[in-house]
């Protein structure tokens, strides 16, 4: 029996040994439980007793109803309450449950450290609450890409025809024969629409992959104390979100702490005025807003499906039919070929019926057809039928329903690939138009640099210090207090012995890494031992920040503090400490001399950083605090730091290659000139020649002030934009694109986002960018890293190239059909190539074709010849050259074989159609060798890494041996001999040679049939 008491006592023991921080409530339940648990323990232990000395219990009615009184977890507020609160803004509601504090008690959470973040303490949060994820609607099944490929023009004229030919060949030929050619164009449109259809699929599921990478933001939780990043996905309620400008709020939730805090509501409310958030007035944040100033704390009380957001999120589909405009531009292309095919096969009809009707036409017998009354009415219905169906394979062969899939197997392989590149694509057609880009507009800052940096100077007074005990105690205090309170990073510790953790923007992380290993800066003491009044956050168009802070010992002083660009900071100076402590006056000369420091620090590459003081009475701080502005005149200069941030590696060769593809880079940073121009010459953007008095490189402010005809006379010339603001490089993107240059502009901030949208292409950087950024982005550079910008612009020229690739090779197979079908039907009144032969042609040659020539990965050559224009056409001079040379090649010789082939090779009718079918063929196959490159001449270049293109050559061999050595009927093909095979394998083979001397033939640069500018 003591061994069950003891065990007992052991279980009740937690329970007993309550925490002191419960709530006195929480305590009386808590002790209610552990004595109702003793005494049911007893009684147990006393039954047992009984049954041991054999007695059995008597029956009773208990005297007290067993209750159970275990607390659940969160069971003072529930989500519905806390959605009330936030949706409704309703501050009276949020009084009720004890204000913020109040609500942070019942979800459990430390305002200061967060919630407990164990793996049980999320699980239940996210039980009881729900997850931070939404509903999206069911994704597309391949059905209704079936139905849309149905919709398609194109489709329905050869569904329409296929009906005509299929009814007209059981009419002539009768059930069991007549049924091939319209059958085959029915098998022809299925497989069009099976691999349209299946490629949409697939390219749907990809931005179904794509959109869920890209609503993965990472978040700033402070967890156990701890300030972590964890992806939006895994924020509860609860959760300590840190928020700086640029953040999308993740949940909805309440302003704990921070200052300046405005968030741009235009997203939920439509009103394009910032609003305001405090603790006082306005405390809701909501899910799906962007901070455009300050920064700040929010508690966490509503995530997903609770959300406004979230439920407005869950019914948005995603809409990925984005037509780009190269897509358009072929769908016009096409739909003018269908056009011109139906002229030739109304042409063709009428002549047929002419020669028909008047008698000039004989049957196999070499008796004439028609004779007047004597024709049969069942004859002649024959006669008319097969002239229609000759008119139909005219119309069937006409249209190019390859080019519309070559589009989309293009894209989607190389959005594909550019993924792997480091490169995600939110817009289709910015993978075309980034082939055309002829200028970049790109940021310094952990895109040609590393963004990892380091404080290497430190400067007191005009001395370089590198041992900080020589520092006075005094401007010691000064310089900690500056780094620890005016800044939005964070310094963690778990132990006094552990390493130290930093968070924050690179530039905040540096130089807390600095304060806190080189000065032993304390961050948590000094954020207790002093009270921060008021602070004006950095962005990029001020360069600076300030706060005023109040001493907890001393009350009748604030110290303001302020932090940023070096020249700014020391334009607002008009004094400094000396490396002693004490303070001088700046007049001229000194001045003079700290902005040779500054320049010296910047010609070594190194980002210059001032700090600067000033102390200022509390009733002097009670006067301005009225105006919400900090004291930033006649400052006390603290000291300089030179932050050095390496140049990434293989930059340089990067910028080259784009410079050498006639791509121009310009580097627009708010660092100040001279960094900018050493950056600039380290990574090849500017020659060592190019000097600061050189039109080459200009400050922001100085390009923004000239007027707009000097403004589009030089910015051709600009390399370098230092001290620029967005506003400038709005203003810069603009003029370029009025001098028609087609724009990449990359961005990071917040304030880049009216760059980004006015650019032809907007890239944003992925690790840096902010969410306000990439959402006006057309791609968005996953490594930061400009070496990735050149590889998306050699792959927007790989996707133009392959699809110029293709039309050369198609156009060349429908010109080369059309006119031989056309010469026959008029000269001999009947076509060579039958409806399935040509399908066959079109399409398996077409499929096989695209999706050889859309998958040509990028080659040097590419970024060896300047840009498309934004005018330049689609069909170039020298696609014209080759498409010509080898269409009139084709048609010459099988028009040759036509009339001259039985006679040639000494074989009937139906060897000399099937001599010409498979010719016809294998030009194809030999002509697509060619189509590889448009100006090389040297085809087999790099063949071998295509592996893809060789398999397909050989299955489209294989399957032409089947069609016609045993697909006879369906074909209507005869068995061919060696010599024969020999012949059409040899007139094929002299694609290449003449290939090769065409691309010798200049071509003018005056555009060749204009008026085909699609």
């Amino acid at each position: 029996m003591s061994n069950i008491l003891h065990d007992g006592l052991n279980c009740i023991e937690p329970i007993l040994n309550m925490p002191t921080t419960r709530s006195i409530p929480n305590k009386r339940w808590h002790l209610a439980f552990a004595a109702i648990y003793f005494s049911r323990a007893l009684c147990s232990l006393l039954n047992q007793k009984k049954m041991k000395s054999g007695k059995l219990p008597v029956p009773s009615n208990p005297s007290f109803v067993v209750l159970n009184v275990k607390p659940e977890a969160f069971s003072s507020i529930d989500h519905t309450t806390l959605t009330a609160i936030v949706n409704g803004k309703s501050f009276n509601k949020l009084l009720e449950f004890g204000g913020i504090k109040g609500v942070a008690d019942a979800l459990q959470t430390g305002i200061k450290n967060g919630i407990d973040g164990s793996v049980n303490d999320v699980a239940l949060r996210q039980e009881t609450f729900g997850s931070n994820t939404y509903q999206r609607p069911p994704a597309r099944r391949l059905l209704h890409f079936v139905v849309e490929a149905f919709k398609d023009l194109t489709i329905l004229i050869l569904i329409f025809c296929a009906a005509l030919s299929l009814g007209f060949g059981i009419k002539e030929n009768g059930a069991k024969e007549g049924w091939y050619d319209g059958g085959s164009i029915f098998v022809a449109v299925f497989l069009v629409i099976s691999v349209s259809a299946a490629s949409n699929f697939r390219q749907n599921g990809q931005f179904e992959k794509l959109y869920k990478v890209s609503n993965n933001i990472k978040v700033d939780v402070v967890r156990n104390g701890h300030r972590q990043q964890i992806s939006i996905f895994e924020v509860v309620v609860g959760d300590v979100v840190c928020l700086k400008i640029g953040d999308q709020v993740p949940a909805d939730g309440l302003f704990l702490d921070g200052h300046s805090l405005q968030v741009d509501e235009s997203s939920m409310t439509g009103e394009s005025d910032h609003v305001e958030i405090n603790s006082h007035h306005n405390p809701f944040l909501i899910s799906g807003t962007k901070v455009a100033d300050g920064y700040a704390q929010m508690l966490v009380t509503s995530v997903g499906m609770n959300t406004t957001w979230g439920e407005m999120m869950s019914t948005i589909n995603r809409d990925t039919n984005e037509q780009t405009p190269l897509q358009a531009r072929l769908n016009k292309l096409t739909s003018s070929i269908g056009k011109a095919g139906l002229a030739v096969a109304c042409l063709v009809l009428v002549v047929l019926l002419v020669r028909y009707f008047t008698g000039n036409t004989e049957d196999e017998n070499g008796n004439q057809e028609f004779n007047g009354s004597n024709t049969k009415a069942d004859d002649i219905v024959n006669s008319v039928v097969r002239i229609i169906a000759a008119a139909v394979t005219i119309v069937v062969v006409a249209i190019p329903e390859g080019l519309p899939l070559a589009v989309t197997l293009t894209l989607a392989y190389s959005m594909k690939r550019m993924m792997a590149d480091q490169a995600m694509v939110r817009k289709l057609s910015a993978c075309e138009t980034m082939g055309s880009a002829t200028t970049i507009c790109t940021d310094k800052t952990g895109t040609l640099t590393l963004n990892q940096m380091k404080v290497t100077k430190f400067w007191l007074g005009q001395d370089p210090i590198e041992d900080s005990s020589l520092i006075s105690t005094d401007l010691l205090n000064l310089i900690q207090q500056g780094v620890a309170l005016n800044t939005t990073g964070s310094v963690y510790r778990a132990t006094s012995g552990s390493n130290y953790e930093f968070s924050g923007s690179p530039t905040e992380k540096a130089i807390l890494s600095w304060a806190a290993l080189e000065l032993d800066m304390e961050m948590e003491i000094l954020i207790k031992d002093f009270t921060i009044l008021h602070v004006e956050a950095f962005n990029s168009e001020k360069k600076r920040s300030g706060v005023s802070i109040r001493s907890e010992v001393d009350q009748n002083t604030v110290h303001v503090h302020w932090k940023g660009a070096a020249e700014i900071i020391l334009a607002m100076c008009s004094s400094y400490y000396d490396a002693s402590g004490r303070m001088k006056d700046m007049d001229d000369g000194e001045r003079m001399k700290f902005e040779q420091i500054i320049q010296g620090m910047a010609a070594s590459s190194l980002r210059c950083i001032a700090f600067a003081h000033k102390q200022i009475p509390e009733e002097e701080h009670e006067i301005r605090e009225t105006s919400q502005k900090l004291e930033e005149d006649s400052l006390t200069l603290i000291g300089l730091v030179g932050i050095k941030d390496p140049c990434r590696p293989g930059v340089r060769k990067a910028v080259e290659d784009c410079q050498y593809a006639g791509v121009n880079i310009k580097m627009i940073t708010g660092d100040n000139v001279f960094t900018a121009r050493a950056i600039a010459t380290e990574c090849g953007i500017l020659r060592p020649d190019q000097g600061i008095n050189n039109e080459a490189v200009v400050e922001g402010e100085v390009f923004r002030n000239y007027t707009p005809e000097e403004r589009m006379e030089k910015v051709d010339k600009i390399r370098v934009m230092a001290r620029s603001s967005p506003f400038d490089k709005l203003l810069m993107v603009k003029c370029l694109k009025q001098k028609g240059h087609v724009v990449a502009v990359t961005g990071d901030g917040t304030n880049d986002a009216p760059a980004l949208k006015e650019a032809d292409i907007g890239l944003s950087m992925g690790i840096q960018g902010t969410e306000v950024a990439k959402e006006c982005s057309d791609i968005i550079i996953l490594d930061d890293n400009f070496a990735s910008v050149a590889t998306v612009l050699k792959w927007g020229r790989c996707v133009y190239n392959n699809i110029q690739k293709f039309i050369q090779f198609q156009l060349t197979v429908n010109v080369a059909a059309l006119a031989i079908n056309f010469a026959a039907a008029i000269s001999a009144g009947e076509v060579p190539l039958t409806a399935v032969q040509l399908l066959w042609v079109n399409l398996i040659m077409d499929t096989l074709g695209a999706l050889a020539l859309a998958t040509e990965q990028p080659t040097k050559e590419l970024m060896e010849r300047p840009p498309v224009g934004r005018t330049e056409p689609l069909i170039t001079n020298i696609m014209w050259r080759n498409l010509l040379a080898q269409a009139l090649y084709q048609i010459a010789v099988l028009l040759t074989l036509q009339f001259k082939g039985e006679s040639i090779f000494g074989v009937n009718k139906k060897v000399k159609d099937t001599l010409i079918f498979n010719t016809f063929v294998l030009c194809q196959v030999f002509n697509e060798f060619n189509a590889r490159k448009l100006e090389k001449k040297n085809v087999f270049k790099g063949i071998h890494a295509n592996k893809l293109f060789l398999g397909i050559i050989g299955i489209t061999i294989i399957l032409q041996v089947v069609m016609v050595e045993f697909l006879k009927k369906f074909a209507d093909t005869e068995s061919l001999n060696w010599g024969h095979w020999g012949a059409c394998l040899g007139i094929a083979a002299v694609s290449w040679p003449l290939g090769w001397v065409v691309k010798c033939i200049p071509v003018s640069k005056k555009q060749f049939l204009s008026y085909l500018r699609w």
